[in-house]
């Protein structure tokens, strides 16, 4: 069951959107889900039920609130250049430290609906450098973090995520697209390096044949479903071994 909500951060109000199981099903736990860059839309909310519908309170906030309405965008909306520019402009404009900032008020949302932690948190694309960070950012409320074709999470940015390696805590996933210019194979080397030297609890996982994109169901011509079975198989053995006690 999806119930729209309002969430105050310290930067303006977030809509967001929790997602419950159907019926009676016991609440195993809670996860953040972080959107792609086409922002919450309905392949999102299928894909946020999903999850929930195996135990799970999921909260999908919008993490591009600041800009007030804006939109909609599709799956296909990077393929139009107004639209991708737009898109552009709000992923660079809101930061990984500002949605690692927001996630204090979006964790609060669990408490709020009584649901113990720790949680779990997943990142799509752009999603999946800001599923990293807040895992870093609240390590002490996090045990399992999941990115799927997540882009630059090991760049040579000073906030890049694999930096923050040491201060994560929690069992993390990687699932990265066979080819994929975001997340390319000197960055999957340095990620490793980083969560090994580490000593983390981590797994990357490479999708050969899958594109970015490939876990979402309206990306025409990527999304592949093959793929994204295997996706929600990794995804929710790690909530399950994880949260889901």
């Amino acid at each position: 069951m999806k119930r729209d909500i309002t969430i105050t951060t310290l930067d303006g109000t977030a809509p967001a959107w929790l997602y419950s199981p159907h019926g009676s099903q016991k609440m195993k736990g809670g996860i953040l889900f972080f959107m792609d860059a086409m922002g919450p839309r309905p392949s999102m909310d299928v894909m946020a039920q999903f999850l929930a519908d195996d135990g799970y309170l999921v909260l999908l906030p919008d993490l591009f609130y600041r800009f007030g309405d804006y939109g909609p965008f599709s799956g296909s909306s990077f393929a139009h250049e107004a639209s991708r520019n737009q898109l552009i402009k709000m992923i660079t404009e809101t930061t990984l430290d500002m949605t690692a900032r927001d996630a204090e008020a979006f964790l609060a949302v669990f408490d709020q609906e009584r649901v113990a932690g720790p949680y779990g948190v997943v990142g799509y694309c752009m999603g999946g450098g800001r599923a990293l960070t807040v895992a870093a950012r609240y390590h002490d409320k996090i045990a399992a973090t999941a990115s799927f074709h997540g882009g630059n999470l090991a760049s040579d940015a000073p906030n890049s995520p694999h930096l923050l390696a040491a201060d994560i805590k929690a069992r993390v996933y990687i699932g990265m697209a066979g080819e994929d210019g975001s997340f390319p194979p000197e960055q999957s080397t340095r990620f490793t390096d980083a969560f090994r030297n580490a000593g983390a609890d981590f797994a990357i996982e490479n999708y050969v044949g899958m594109a970015h994109g490939w876990t979402v169901p309206d990306r025409d011509g990527v999304y592949d479903e093959r793929g994204a079975k295997r996706h929600w198989s990794r995804l929710l053995q790690l909530f399950n071994e994880t949260i889901g006690q």
